[in-house]
Protein backbone atom coordinates (compact mmCIF):
# COMPACT_ATOMS: atom_id res chain seq x y z
CA UNK A 1 0.00 0.00 0.00
CA UNK A 2 2.85 2.42 1.16
CA UNK A 3 5.04 1.54 -2.14
CA UNK A 4 1.69 2.34 -4.24
CA UNK A 5 1.13 5.90 -2.70
CA UNK A 6 4.54 6.62 -3.18
CA UNK A 7 4.64 5.36 -7.11
CA UNK A 8 1.04 7.98 -7.06
CA UNK A 9 2.72 10.47 -5.71
CA UNK A 10 5.88 10.46 -8.16
CA UNK A 11 3.34 10.07 -11.28
CA UNK A 12 1.47 13.05 -9.84
CA UNK A 13 4.48 15.45 -9.32
CA UNK A 14 6.39 14.52 -12.75
CA UNK A 15 2.62 15.33 -14.28
CA UNK A 16 3.10 18.67 -12.63
CA UNK A 17 6.50 19.13 -13.92
CA UNK A 18 6.04 18.69 -17.68
CA UNK A 19 2.96 21.16 -17.59
CA UNK A 20 4.50 23.46 -20.10
CA UNK A 21 4.48 26.92 -18.48
CA UNK A 22 2.26 29.19 -21.45
CA UNK A 23 -0.50 26.37 -19.32
CA UNK A 24 0.51 27.34 -15.96
CA UNK A 25 -2.52 29.88 -14.16
CA UNK A 26 0.53 31.35 -12.27
CA UNK A 27 3.93 32.29 -12.21
CA UNK A 28 6.05 33.51 -8.92
CA UNK A 29 9.67 35.02 -9.33
CA UNK A 30 11.83 36.53 -6.78
CA UNK A 31 12.67 39.64 -7.61
CA UNK A 32 14.81 42.71 -6.51
CA UNK A 33 11.90 46.09 -6.92
CA UNK A 34 14.00 49.08 -8.31
CA UNK A 35 13.54 52.33 -5.85
CA UNK A 36 14.62 55.79 -6.77
CA UNK A 37 16.62 55.41 -4.17
CA UNK A 38 17.53 51.74 -3.15
CA UNK A 39 15.72 48.92 -3.74
CA UNK A 40 13.84 46.13 -2.07
CA UNK A 41 13.27 42.51 -2.40
CA UNK A 42 9.96 40.64 -2.56
CA UNK A 43 7.99 37.91 -5.20
CA UNK A 44 6.26 39.08 -8.23
CA UNK A 45 3.59 37.34 -9.40
CA UNK A 46 2.27 36.71 -13.42
CA UNK A 47 -1.07 35.44 -14.19
CA UNK A 48 -2.71 35.36 -17.43
CA UNK A 49 -4.57 38.62 -16.78
CA UNK A 50 -2.55 40.86 -13.77
CA UNK A 51 0.92 41.32 -12.55
CA UNK A 52 1.40 41.77 -9.07
CA UNK A 53 4.29 42.29 -6.64
CA UNK A 54 4.15 41.96 -2.35
CA UNK A 55 7.89 43.28 -0.74
CA UNK A 56 9.50 40.99 1.93
CA UNK A 57 8.45 42.84 4.96
CA UNK A 58 11.13 44.89 7.16
CA UNK A 59 11.24 45.22 10.77
CA UNK A 60 7.56 45.39 12.10
CA UNK A 61 6.21 46.77 9.04
CA UNK A 62 4.57 45.35 6.24
CA UNK A 63 6.29 45.49 2.78
CA UNK A 64 4.24 47.69 0.15
CA UNK A 65 2.69 45.82 -2.94
CA UNK A 66 1.19 46.17 -6.62
CA UNK A 67 -1.38 44.53 -8.63
CA UNK A 68 -2.04 45.71 -12.15
CA UNK A 69 -4.51 44.56 -15.11
CA UNK A 70 -3.23 44.54 -17.92
CA UNK A 71 -5.22 46.84 -18.92
CA UNK A 72 -4.11 49.56 -16.70
CA UNK A 73 -0.20 49.09 -18.17
CA UNK A 74 0.73 51.07 -20.90
CA UNK A 75 3.74 48.95 -21.72
CA UNK A 76 4.93 45.52 -20.58
CA UNK A 77 9.00 44.98 -21.78
CA UNK A 78 9.35 41.75 -20.75
CA UNK A 79 13.93 41.08 -21.09
CA UNK A 80 15.49 37.64 -19.86
CA UNK A 81 16.35 39.08 -16.37
CA UNK A 82 14.46 42.27 -16.11
CA UNK A 83 10.42 43.11 -16.23
CA UNK A 84 9.35 46.61 -16.78
CA UNK A 85 5.53 47.93 -16.32
CA UNK A 86 5.14 51.51 -17.56
CA UNK A 87 1.91 52.64 -15.94
CA UNK A 88 -0.91 55.29 -16.24
CA UNK A 89 0.13 56.71 -12.61
CA UNK A 90 1.87 60.60 -13.12
CA UNK A 91 4.93 61.11 -11.29
CA UNK A 92 4.32 64.85 -9.95
CA UNK A 93 8.27 65.48 -9.92
CA UNK A 94 8.90 64.39 -13.19
CA UNK A 95 6.79 67.12 -14.59
CA UNK A 96 3.72 64.41 -14.72
CA UNK A 97 5.85 61.90 -16.20
CA UNK A 98 4.36 58.07 -16.32
CA UNK A 99 5.34 55.90 -13.57
CA UNK A 100 7.89 53.27 -14.53
CA UNK A 101 8.18 50.50 -12.19
CA UNK A 102 11.29 47.83 -12.33
CA UNK A 103 11.98 43.92 -11.78
CA UNK A 104 15.20 42.15 -11.64
CA UNK A 105 15.41 38.63 -10.94
CA UNK A 106 17.34 37.10 -8.79
CA UNK A 107 20.12 33.98 -9.04
CA UNK A 108 19.90 32.12 -12.72
CA UNK A 109 15.86 32.46 -13.00
CA UNK A 110 14.86 33.69 -16.06
CA UNK A 111 11.55 35.29 -17.54
CA UNK A 112 11.46 33.00 -20.49
CA UNK A 113 8.30 31.06 -18.90
CA UNK A 114 6.19 34.55 -18.50
CA UNK A 115 7.18 35.10 -22.20
CA UNK A 116 5.80 31.55 -23.04
CA UNK A 117 2.48 32.67 -21.12
CA UNK A 118 2.01 36.19 -21.92
CA UNK A 119 3.14 36.19 -25.96
CA UNK A 120 -0.30 35.06 -27.43
CA UNK A 121 -2.60 36.54 -25.03
CA UNK A 122 -1.46 40.26 -25.08
CA UNK A 123 -2.07 43.07 -27.44
CA UNK A 124 0.82 45.46 -28.68
CA UNK A 125 1.77 46.88 -25.22
CA UNK A 126 3.04 43.85 -24.78
CA UNK A 127 7.15 43.99 -25.65
CA UNK A 128 9.23 41.08 -25.77
CA UNK A 129 12.88 41.46 -25.30
CA UNK A 130 13.35 37.70 -25.31
CA UNK A 131 14.32 35.80 -28.81
CA UNK A 132 11.85 33.37 -29.84
CA UNK A 133 13.60 30.23 -29.78
CA UNK A 134 10.32 28.34 -30.73
CA UNK A 135 9.79 29.81 -34.42
CA UNK A 136 9.29 27.95 -37.47
CA UNK A 137 12.01 30.15 -39.90
CA UNK A 138 10.90 31.06 -43.84
CA UNK A 139 13.85 32.66 -43.98
CA UNK A 140 16.60 34.13 -42.10
CA UNK A 141 19.61 36.76 -42.96
CA UNK A 142 22.27 38.22 -41.31
CA UNK A 143 21.88 41.72 -39.99
CA UNK A 144 23.37 44.75 -37.41
CA UNK A 145 21.20 46.59 -35.78
CA UNK A 146 22.18 50.37 -35.92
CA UNK A 147 22.20 51.59 -32.57
CA UNK A 148 23.45 54.90 -32.53
CA UNK A 149 27.55 55.28 -31.40
CA UNK A 150 27.65 51.38 -30.86
CA UNK A 151 25.16 48.34 -32.79
CA UNK A 152 24.46 44.66 -32.35
CA UNK A 153 24.80 41.82 -34.76
CA UNK A 154 22.84 39.11 -35.05
CA UNK A 155 20.36 37.26 -36.98
CA UNK A 156 16.87 38.42 -38.17
CA UNK A 157 14.13 35.11 -38.64
CA UNK A 158 11.22 35.64 -40.88
CA UNK A 159 8.60 33.27 -39.54
CA UNK A 160 5.10 32.42 -40.01
CA UNK A 161 3.49 34.65 -37.55
CA UNK A 162 6.45 36.62 -35.93
CA UNK A 163 9.80 37.85 -36.66
CA UNK A 164 12.66 37.21 -34.11
CA UNK A 165 15.98 39.53 -33.79
CA UNK A 166 18.07 37.13 -31.98
CA UNK A 167 21.51 39.28 -30.77
CA UNK A 168 24.64 38.43 -28.26
CA UNK A 169 24.06 41.99 -27.02
CA UNK A 170 22.10 42.02 -23.41
CA UNK A 171 18.52 43.49 -23.94
CA UNK A 172 18.93 43.83 -27.55
CA UNK A 173 17.16 40.78 -28.76
CA UNK A 174 13.04 41.43 -29.87
CA UNK A 175 10.36 38.96 -30.54
CA UNK A 176 7.35 40.97 -32.63
CA UNK A 177 4.02 39.08 -34.31
CA UNK A 178 2.88 40.75 -36.94
CA UNK A 179 0.60 42.95 -35.39
CA UNK A 180 3.24 44.64 -33.09
CA UNK A 181 4.83 46.02 -36.68
CA UNK A 182 3.37 49.17 -37.50
CA UNK A 183 5.48 49.56 -40.86
CA UNK A 184 8.50 48.03 -42.70
CA UNK A 185 10.66 49.98 -45.50
CA UNK A 186 13.85 49.55 -47.42
CA UNK A 187 16.03 52.14 -48.16
CA UNK A 188 18.69 50.59 -50.48
CA UNK A 189 19.10 46.77 -50.80
CA UNK A 190 21.05 46.72 -47.74
CA UNK A 191 18.97 48.79 -45.20
CA UNK A 192 15.74 47.21 -43.71
CA UNK A 193 13.77 49.46 -41.35
CA UNK A 194 10.69 47.80 -38.54
CA UNK A 195 8.31 50.27 -36.96
CA UNK A 196 7.28 48.79 -33.90
CA UNK A 197 4.84 50.02 -31.75
CA UNK A 198 6.98 49.55 -29.34
CA UNK A 199 7.27 53.39 -26.73
CA UNK A 200 10.25 55.75 -28.09
CA UNK A 201 9.86 59.11 -27.03
CA UNK A 202 12.65 60.13 -29.34
CA UNK A 203 11.34 58.64 -32.44
CA UNK A 204 8.64 60.09 -34.34
CA UNK A 205 5.34 59.36 -33.35
CA UNK A 206 6.53 57.28 -30.35
CA UNK A 207 6.81 54.80 -32.42
CA UNK A 208 10.59 52.65 -32.51
CA UNK A 209 12.07 52.18 -35.65
CA UNK A 210 14.61 49.18 -35.87
CA UNK A 211 17.04 50.09 -37.72
CA UNK A 212 19.24 46.85 -39.64
CA UNK A 213 21.99 47.10 -41.86
CA UNK A 214 21.55 43.66 -44.10
CA UNK A 215 24.82 41.85 -44.79
CA UNK A 216 23.31 40.59 -47.89
CA UNK A 217 20.85 41.68 -50.69
CA UNK A 218 17.43 41.04 -49.75
CA UNK A 219 15.41 39.46 -52.91
CA UNK A 220 12.48 41.72 -53.76
CA UNK A 221 10.29 38.33 -53.41
CA UNK A 222 11.32 37.91 -49.80
CA UNK A 223 10.48 41.78 -49.24
CA UNK A 224 7.10 41.62 -50.74
CA UNK A 225 6.21 38.16 -48.73
CA UNK A 226 7.09 40.34 -45.66
CA UNK A 227 4.84 43.38 -46.23
CA UNK A 228 2.10 41.25 -47.31
CA UNK A 229 2.54 38.66 -44.33
CA UNK A 230 2.79 42.41 -42.36
CA UNK A 231 -0.42 43.61 -44.26
CA UNK A 232 -2.50 40.49 -43.30
CA UNK A 233 -1.22 40.08 -39.90
CA UNK A 234 -2.23 43.93 -39.14
CA UNK A 235 -5.49 43.91 -40.11
CA UNK A 236 -6.62 40.73 -38.25
CA UNK A 237 -4.43 41.73 -35.11
CA UNK A 238 -3.92 38.64 -34.26
CA UNK A 239 -0.86 36.45 -35.77
CA UNK A 240 -1.61 34.98 -39.41
CA UNK A 241 -1.52 31.79 -38.79
CA UNK A 242 -4.63 31.87 -36.33
CA UNK A 243 -6.13 33.82 -38.72
CA UNK A 244 -5.77 31.53 -41.57
CA UNK A 245 -7.35 28.46 -39.23
CA UNK A 246 -10.35 31.12 -38.38
CA UNK A 247 -11.45 31.28 -42.22
CA UNK A 248 -10.69 27.53 -42.89
CA UNK A 249 -12.84 27.35 -40.09
CA UNK A 250 -15.84 29.22 -41.21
Amino acid sequence: MALRSKKTIGCVAFLLSVIPLAAQSEIRYEVRHDHWRKSCAGTLTITPDAIGFQAKPRNKGGGHRFEWQFANIQQLLVEPHRLSVLTYEDVAWKLGADRQQIFQLVGDASFSGAYAMLKDRLDQRFVSAIADESIQPLWQIDVKHELGLKGSEGVLTVGADRIVYKSGKPKDSRTWRYADIEAISMEGPFQLTLTTFERARTHYGNRKNFQFQLKEILPEARYNELWRRLEQGRSHGIPINQSTEKRNSQ
